[in-house]
């Protein structure tokens, strides 16, 4: 499988990087006196003006609204607070990358709490996928040194930690070197200990070796780190240069806080999945509860209250919680200390801390597993038989571990027995040829459907469950694989801060976690936007992450909004001085609007300065024409008994659809009106030509240096940079590539090699021939044709099928269905009474734009319907598709049917449209005008400020023209 494909400069990550470099404004490298040392030492980093970076940091945080409490003049660390789920790796990452360009920093450490998030962590740093996206951009590759902890051996003398030893003699200028350490490892003896084998003769411990090379250390999670602990102590014998600390999670104690991606504007803007919490209700356990009152480290003192009524119970390690409640079978104390109990299901404990024993009893449960497991497949389905499919998980936090690793386990038995029904259900019905064998692959081995990571799975040597920990802790692609059948993850909160995955769709708890807990830090499991079958994030629909708990959290949503909004309260200030980018960027994600236009709109109100400081009451205007708050968005975190999971279908309005749904639902191929070959030439031809640029030759740089002077103050410029040597990145042979790209891109051989020839002046395809190639070329011609579809060549639809039933709203007999997912009509619901003449009884909608078209009851109409997700998909040029969202059949005075009317709905501007939907909206044109024999289709487009009447009554006039 390829690996991940990341995408560039998306605004949130780009924008925390920019915050970074323009501390540096005004900075420059001052290398080592010692040339030996400075051959293998960062450069040290200095500003002419030694006030200069505190203006910068204070000039930051006054353009982007950050509370100037948060700055510390005299501090060499830097805060960048991204939420969960918004990829804080691959920013601090290309930080990295673009700290050695503009400083010539090439020595970073990057500090991580736990074992997990260091794997989590390597193995996006080692990655390949990871390795050449970055390369492309930057020349350069990263090497990693991992900091390990060493058996010991009697016999041998000791010896500094190799990863150090080799991260501090690393010369190697044209890659970026990074040790990787966790905060167990960074506390050890190792670290602190004096060798008697020295670096260079002069330095007898890691951390004066790591010392003398001025390093830059990155902190992850910086919440785990706190300042007055030992850990931190240890991270300042570093002595590095800056510090950054990169997390979602800072307890209010920032230094100098750059950047600051919320929860809500994360959720708001997309960048994440929405959460839907299904509570099991208890009735029965509502007033039953134990309380740890104390514990000195050898007993632990239990309070058992039962309506009321207290008993006490001590018990010492490794007892059961069997003897205060009997439905707390199998959970034990692991460890005690003198404020902490440590049961074994990984929940710790703090005086005063409360569980509930009736969240342990099994028939709740088996009742969650089954709930879960149900919910499981029903999304499966969905994503697997998409045209790009989407793999979805599902990740179990248990506490018996046993009951799940033994074969014939209580938990194991009732999985495998649940999943099994599911499977043999769904092959009766199901047509998908991938899907029915991706089905049949899981029903010939349960074993293989799911996984498990535990910390005693660290020493297990069972080849099958070391393969299930290494493809769930370290090999993502493997995991996502569709040709692997696991998808269901078992664990006992091991996977916590660190681990994620982007297909995990659902989290079922079914063991307590405690109250305490961050709700933001145990969704963040799964916050992060899917990946399809090319790895390529999905960013164009809403998805949600199911999250199931017990009674004993029926609070479980209004805390985590709660924390939501606690947390994003530094955004939009009641009177801002400032139009800030992260206002700009606000209202682009939420109108559509770019940054120019909405500059001259403010313009034109008088509202803002050149400088973009708000002039007296701009700040208001600017609120009044795009209203902007800190709030989280109604829909993006709620309980699913308050939303109606399915939408009913009124029967008799479907009768008066039928011809129009039955038409639009024909199965169609595009078909490219191409005259020659000659003409696919051109236009292959045409690409290359446009996107010569595309092609960066890697290659060794003649660099030209030279000593500048300021203020008596000696440093080195580097002026420009000039390619000398081609260094060709070669892993196929001509023929090999020709065909492997004419099989990508369909297109003849003969062709592609005729291309090439004409231009072997200006590209040189031999120094290219590799799979990223084909990748870029296959991406960027589908692209190239869709903006030339229409204008340089036409196209046409062509019918494959009779076949039209099943639908989104027909069974296969073409049965008109009760009812479907709501999730198909629209994220958003309502309490608002539908048009009459509306197909679904409730209200859902994707924006405010469709919701008044919903609402709107217009005499005209015979019936129309919001047209579910996934359920037209026209061919679009390329290999994309187009679904449209509205579909109505219009009658005239005389109440016979005139006119069939498809409608997109954009909630924007016309001008704001981007150059792919406005090729797509030509698409559907093209599609619906020649789409039916008998009945007539007319397509729209409605823009914001379109009323919806409008539009049906001029259509209704041109079809009355003569």
């Amino acid at each position: 499988m390829a690996g991940f494909n990341f995408e560039r400069d998306l605004p949130h990550q780009q924008n925390a990087v920019n915050s970074v470099l323009s501390v540096f404004n005004g900075a420059f490298a001052n290398p080592l006196q010692d040339k030996a040392q400075a051959s293998i030492s960062n450069p040290i980093i200095k500003f002419n003006d030694l006030n200069r970076r505190t203006r910068n940091i204070a000039q930051l945080q006054k353009d982007h609204n950050i509370n100037t409490e948060y700055s510390d003049k005299d501090s060499n660390i830097l805060d960048i607070s991204m939420e969960t789920g918004t990829g804080k790796t691959y920013t601090y990452t290309k930080m990295i990358f673009e700290l050695n360009k503009n400083l010539k920093l090439s020595k970073f450490i990057i500090v991580v709490p736990t074992l997990s998030i260091k794997a989590g962590t390597v193995n996006f740093l080692n990655a390949k996928a990871t390795k050449e996206h970055f390369k492309q951009d930057y020349k350069k590759v990263l090497k990693t040194y991992i900091v390990e902890s060493k058996k010991t051996n009697k016999n041998k003398k000791a010896t500094m930690p190799q990863a150090v030893r080799e991260f501090v003699e690393a010369r190697d200028n044209t890659s970026i070197h990074i040790l990787v350490i966790n905060g167990g490892m960074i506390n050890s003896d190792t670290m602190a200990k004096t060798f008697d084998v020295s670096l260079f003769d002069k330095y007898s411990s890691p951390f004066e070796a790591i010392q003398s090379i001025k390093p830059i250390t990155i902190v992850d999670e910086p919440h785990k780190f706190a300042t007055q602990n030992k850990t931190w102590e240890n991270i300042k014998k570093l002595q590095s240069q800056y510090i950054f600390r990169y997390g979602a999670t800072f307890n209010e104690q920032y230094e100098n806080l750059l950047y600051q991606l919320t929860a809500v504007q994360s959720f708001n803007q997309n960048l994440v999945k929405g959460v839907v919490a299904y509570v099991e209700e208890f009735i029965e356990g509502e007033k039953c509860f134990v309380t740890l009152k104390k514990t000195d480290g050898t007993e632990a003192e239990f309070e058992l209250n039962t309506n009321g009524i207290e008993t006490t119970h001590k018990l010492l390690k490794n007892g059961s919680l069997a003897l205060i409640h009997s439905e707390m079978s199998g959970l034990t104390i692991e460890k005690l200390n003198k404020t902490i109990v440590l049961l074994s299901n990984g929940l710790e404990l703090k005086k005063g801390n409360k569980i509930n024993p009736y969240s342990y009893a099994q028939s709740m449960q088996e009742k969650m597993l089954k709930q879960t497991i149900s919910k499981h497949f029903e999304i499966e389905k969905d994503l697997l038989t998409r045209e790009a499919r989407i793999k979805p998980l599902t990740l179990f936090f248990i506490d018996d571990i046993e009951s799940f690793r033994n074969k014939d386990g209580q938990l194991r038995v009732f999985f495998e027995t649940t999943v099994k029904a599911h499977i043999k259900k769904l092959l009766k019905t199901e047509t998908d040829d991938f899907y029915k064998d991706y089905l049949q692959k899981s029903l010939n081995d349960l074993s293989l459907v799911s996984g498990g990571y535990f910390s005693k799975d660290n020493t297990d040597k069972d080849d099958k469950i070391q393969k299930e920990v290494n493809e769930i802790l370290h090999d993502k692609e493997s995991l996502l694989s569709l040709d692997n059948p696991r998808r269901f993850i078992f664990s006992k909160w091991t996977l916590r801060e660190g681990w994620d995955n982007p297909n995990v769709f659902q989290i079922c708890k079914l063991r307590s976690s405690g109250s305490t807990t961050s709700k933001l830090q145990e969704v963040g499991r799964g916050l992060r936007l899917p990946v399809n079958e090319y790895m390529a994030r999905v960013k164009d629909e809403n998805f949600d992450l199911n999250y199931y708990v017990d009674f004993t959290e029926s609070d479980f949503v209004d805390n985590l909004v709660n924390e939501i909004n606690e947390k994003s309260n530094n955004d939009w200030k009641e009177d801002a001085p400032k139009l800030t980018q992260l206002m700009i960027d606000d209202i682009k994600n939420t109108y559509g609007v770019d940054e120019n236009e909405l500059l001259e709109r403010l313009d034109e109100l008088d509202a803002i300065k050149r400088s973009n400081d708000f002039k007296d009451g701009g700040y208001r205007k600017l609120q009044n024409l795009y209203p902007i708050n800190n709030a989280l968005d109604k829909g993006k975190v709620r309980n699913n008994n308050t939303t109606k999971s399915k939408t009913t279908i009124r029967k008799a309005k479907y009768q008066e659809l039928k011809i129009l749904w039955e038409t639009i639902n024909q199965k169609v191929v595009l078909e490219y009106k191409i005259d020659n070959e000659e003409q696919f030439l051109q236009l292959l031809t045409g690409y290359f030509k446009d996107n010569l640029k595309e092609f960066r030759l890697q290659g060794i740089a003649l660099k030209t240096q030279k000593i500048a002077f300021n203020n008596a103050q000696a440093y080195y410029q580097d002026l420009d940079i000039t390619k000398n040597e081609l260094i060709p990145i070669v892993t196929m042979g001509y023929k090999e590539f020709l065909i492997a790209l004419a099989g990508k891109i369909n297109i003849n051989l003969n062709t592609i090699h005729s291309v090439f020839l004409g231009l072997k002046d200006k590209l040189n395809i031999n120094d290219y021939m590799n799979e990223q190639t084909i990748r870029i070329i296959k991406n960027g011609f589908n692209k190239y044709l869709l903006d030339n579809a229409i204008d340089k060549f036409h196209i046409g639809y062509k019918r494959i099928s009779n076949a039209i039933h099943p639908t989104k709203l027909t069974d296969n007999q073409g049965n008109v269905l009760k009812e479907i997912n709501a999730s198909d009509v629209g994220v958003f619901d309502g309490d608002d009474r539908v048009a009459d003449n509306y197909l679904f009884d409730e209200l859902f909608y994707d924006s405010n734009l469709e919701k008044g078209n919903i609402l709107q009851n217009i005499s005209n109409i015979t019936v129309f319907t919001k047209i579910p997700k996934n359920s037209i998909k026209i061919p679009v040029v390329g290999g994309f598709s187009y679904s449209p969202d509205f579909a109505y059949v219009v009658k005239d005075i005389q109440g016979n049917q005139t006119l069939n009317l498809i409608v997109e709905t954009k909630d924007k501007a016309k001008r704001d449209l981007s150059s792919d939907e406005s090729q797509k909206i030509k698409h559907a044109e093209q599609f619906f005008n020649n789409i039916g024999n008998n009945v007539k289709v007319k397509f729209e487009t409605q823009f914001s400020g379109n009323k919806i009447l409008e539009i049906i009554q001029e259509n209704i006039n041109q079809s009355n023209l003569p």
